[in-house]
């Protein structure tokens, strides 16, 4: 892989993290696998600005963008741990740091106040917040009697898009990442949740399902830091 020279800090499209490097690809702070020319990164940081603007309208972000950084994301993890197990375990780790950060952004820019309880959070995150950063709706839908798990049904998943998984990764939870998310910050919101999927297009189901369980209402408590 070639090299070139970088005078300034890039910028994460996922999180906006900068970062420095001179090489086409690198992990940035948040863990997110950067890759190409630092042109097609600067240009595009700023186009992550417009796009979260975009979410906040409830447009639809650029989904060919961030499909080419996730896919690239996943291909690189492939490579250095040779381990779907692994490989899922690093996906969503790095989705729960994502989201640890994201909710700030999500709560300045929805207008949403505090939610009653699980089942209106989940209404919430599947109205507002998946259609905010990823342009889509889920449904939610098998709640249990008690309301503490639910499951998300993903109509589409743009992550997923003009993805076909081989055979021999029929382990790999390739999104799973927006677990992690989905950990994260409910966990800056005092909820300990536990999430996976249950069904996935690439692997021929015929929906993308995420099964989600509330374990724990936490007490007030300074900010994590990352894991």
């Amino acid at each position: 892989m070639s090299s070139f020279p970088v005078a300034s800090p890039c910028i994460c499209v996922l999180c906006r993290c900068a970062v420095t490097s001179d090489k086409c690809c690198w992990i940035s702070s948040c863990g997110v696998l950067c890759s190409g020319s630092r042109d097609f990164h600067t240009q595009e940081s700023a186009q992550g600005e417009a796009m979260a603007a975009r979410g906040r309208d409830g447009g639809k972000i650029n989904t060919e963008l961030f499909t080419l950084t996730y896919g690239s994301l996943v291909a690189q993890l492939i490579q250095d741990y040779e381990d779907d197990v692994e490989v899922n375990k690093q996906l969503e780790k790095m989705g729960h740091n994502i989201g640890l950060r994201l909710i700030d952004d999500f709560l300045a820019n929805s207008g949403v106040g505090k939610c009653q309880d699980f089942k209106e959070t989940m209404d919430v995150i599947s109205k507002i917040g998946f259609r905010m950063f990823l342009g889509i709706t889920p449904t939610v839908s098998k709640w249990n009697d008690d309301n503490t798990e639910c499951t998300l049904v993903l109509d589409e998943n743009p992550l997923a898009t003009f993805v076909e998984l081989p055979a021999a990764h029929s382990n790999l939870r390739f999104s799973n990442i927006i677990c992690g998310v989905l950990r994260g910050a409910l966990q800056m919101v005092q909820m300990r949740v536990e999430c996976h999927f249950v069904k996935d297009v690439l692997l021929g189901d015929a929906t993308t399902e995420i099964r989600m369980k509330l374990c724990e209402i936490l007490e007030d408590q300074a900010p994590p830091g990352d894991d």
